[in-house]
């Protein structure tokens, strides 16, 4: 996975949010947190502004975006919750976000995503998962770089999922166009993606300051799980083995990694690397479905993702 020992810090899988962030002051830190309307980008963007970030909720939902920002407003008393139209399957709506972005960012949390939804493609001919979870992403973190920049020691927080086990990025067909498109396996491409992008990011960014990392944040019922009928979602529960231990977590504890990625000092200079429960993931191991996969930290998968990325967004 990589050349150090993984790191581990005093938080688990039962920490919340706000336990892993208590004692950090984000007063005067900028924060965007995709998604920000929804699951755990709820708690995530309520944990940030109750440490005295200004938060920015990106969402596709605006009249959703303003319920929430008050809502949070009510929660912490800090005024600083913002909100702004993002869609992340639509290129002009996140290059019309970046543009409108004034000043620095300290903090990225790329929370929103598409969970094993129907065949559906954009605009472009892309398939959605991947146009959403990774080019949306993509285009928002690399058009945001300077105000990262900016920033002094940013920090860009990509979420993954144990799903990436499930698919490599396949290369000679990302969107689908030749063989038989199966949701879990797009979206398990997409969540590799996600992995390969902080390592790439990190490794360009990392003289700018800014450090990129990635994160699964557990098993949470939120509305991600949409396209998901619950016959399916126990299915994949039983096949998978873990049936048995699986405990889902609160919103509470799905935000965890995510806060404690983008704000502690135990993490300062820390980048490339995938954490889950609070701690930074062992390699995995055949049939588990815990762990990092080799190939989702696989530095020349990364630039060719990296490059294909460009390329496509450019096309």
């Amino acid at each position: 996975m990589t050349a150090t020992t993984p790191i581990t810090t005093p938080f688990t899988a039962q920490s919340t949010a706000a336990e892993v962030v208590d004692g950090i002051d984000l007063t005067g830190r900028r924060v965007i947190v995709t998604g920000g309307a929804s699951g755990i980008g709820i708690e995530t963007a309520r944990t940030l502004a109750g440490a005295g970030a200004e938060v920015t909720l990106a969402v596709r939902n605006l009249e959703a975006g303003e319920r929430t920002a008050e809502d949070i407003i009510a929660a912490t008393g800090n005024k600083q919750v913002l909100v702004a139209l993002l869609d992340l399957s639509d290129q002009a709506s996140v290059a019309a976000f970046t543009a409108a972005w004034d000043g620095p960012l300290h903090i990225l949390i790329n929370n929103a995503g598409v969970m094993a939804s129907p065949e559906t493609r954009t605009s472009e001919g892309w398939e959605l998962q991947f146009a959403t979870n990774h080019l949306g992403h993509f285009a928002l973190a690399t058009g945001l770089h300077r105000a990262l920049a900016a920033a002094g020691g940013a920090r860009v927080v990509a979420l993954s999922s144990s799903a990436h086990l499930r698919s490599p990025v396949v290369f000679e067909d990302i969107h689908f166009r030749n063989r038989a498109y199966e949701p879990w396996l797009a979206y398990g491409q997409s969540k590799t993606a996600n992995v390969l992008f902080a390592v790439k990011a990190n490794r360009l960014w990392a003289s700018d300051g800014i450090t990129v990392n990635a994160v699964h944040p557990g098993g949470i019922r939120t509305n991600l799980q949409r396209h998901v009928a619950q016959e399916d979602l126990d299915r994949m529960i039983a096949q998978s083995g873990i049936a048995a231990n699986l405990a889902w977590k609160t919103p509470e504890q799905g935000a965890a990694t995510s806060v404690l990625v983008a704000t502690s000092p135990l993490l300062e200079g820390v980048g490339g690397r995938y954490f889950e429960d609070c701690n930074e993931a062992e390699p995995n191991q055949a049939g588990a479905r815990r762990g990092v996969a080799a190939y989702a930290l696989d530095p020349e998968a990364a630039t060719r993702l990296w490059q294909v990325s460009v390329e496509t967004l450019a096309s």
